[in-house]
């Protein structure tokens, strides 16, 4: 059964194309598009103008990439963008019109979805935290031999701290400051008194700090890879100290990535330093994948 999964991200929609075969797939395509879904009014709760169109757009192209590959099932998830404009009605009427169904799910049933999509690259033999960093929201899933363990699903998106905090650029100790105070208050005590050696990066942005740390693409296997936990937190602090127009030249970093990357940063370290981890995975899979599962 050849299937596709498109997952309606804040930031990128992402196009996977699979043969579903004997409890495993095989890749056939992916594809992503820096969309920006969220910009402009993801903390108003409303998809802007431009926004839908892009967002049309990139699932008009989607469609015809599906139909040339003779795909059998298309499944389109919506995340924290759609979840949380009174607009998404709207949205998922035109894309009816294409001939895609958007199933748009809580936050909790996105970080189930990421789970499964990494437990195709981990066999979670050793306990950790997987973080799934999105425009509108990120997920923290811990999960041990058993399954997942404790979840949750906040509003701490990049794009939502874009929008809306004035940084300097580069960002300043106190923006810093500003951004790590907003996140202790979103996260509202959950992560007091928990622990993990181990933090699993899942796709998007951890696949970008891994091609900063080695200069090369992410393989395309369907295993997570570790990464130098010293070599992390030197490039992590690098990415916070950064300027816009050093970022802008850096081939590494994909275009919807170079204004967000610092913040991305920010939000990782922060999280680091508050559950005392001390080796770092990244993992290829996250939500669409876990939809294949």
């Amino acid at each position: 059964m050849r299937k596709a999964v498109i997952d309606l991200g804040t930031n990128t929609f992402n196009l996977l194309v699979a043969d579903l075969h004997d409890g495993t797939f095989t890749v056939v395509h992916t594809e992503k598009d820096g969309v920006a879904l969220g910009m402009g009014g993801i903390n108003q709760g409303y998809l802007s103008d431009d926004a839908f169109n892009r967002g049309i757009n990139a699932l008009r192209h989607f469609r015809s990439k599906c139909d040339e590959l003779n795909v059998s099932e298309i499944h389109a998830i919506g995340t924290s963008a759609l979840r949380s404009a009174a607009n998404s009605a709207e949205f998922i009427a035109e894309s009816e019109k294409l001939g895609i169904d958007i199933e748009i799910v809580s936050g909790l049933r996105e970080a189930e979805l990421i789970y499964h999509g990494v437990k195709w690259s981990y066999d979670f033999k050793e306990p950790g935290v997987i973080m799934d960093i999105g425009g509108g929201s990120t997920e923290f899933i811990f999960a041990d031999l058993q399954g997942v363990q404790d979840m949750i699903s906040l509003n701490i998106g990049v794009s939502r701290i874009y929008q809306k905090f004035k940084t300097a650029d580069p960002l300043s100790d106190e923006d810093i400051q500003h951004i790590e105070d907003w996140l202790e208050i979103q996260a509202d005590g959950f992560f007091d008194y928990k622990h993990t050696d181990l933090l699993i990066g899942a796709s998007g942005t951890f696949e970008t700090f891994y091609e900063l740390i080695q200069c090369e693409p992410f393989p395309e296997l369907i295993r997570s890879i570790e990464v130098p936990f010293d070599e992390l937190m030197k490039n992590l602090d690098g990415i916070i100290a950064s300027t816009q127009e050093e970022r802008n030249r850096n081939p590494w970093i994909v275009p919807i990535r170079k204004k967000m990357a610092p913040i991305a940063a920010v939000k990782t370290r922060w999280i680091i330093r508050k559950l005392g981890v001390s080796r770092t995975l990244i993992s290829p899979c996250s939500l669409k994948e876990g939809a294949l599962y």
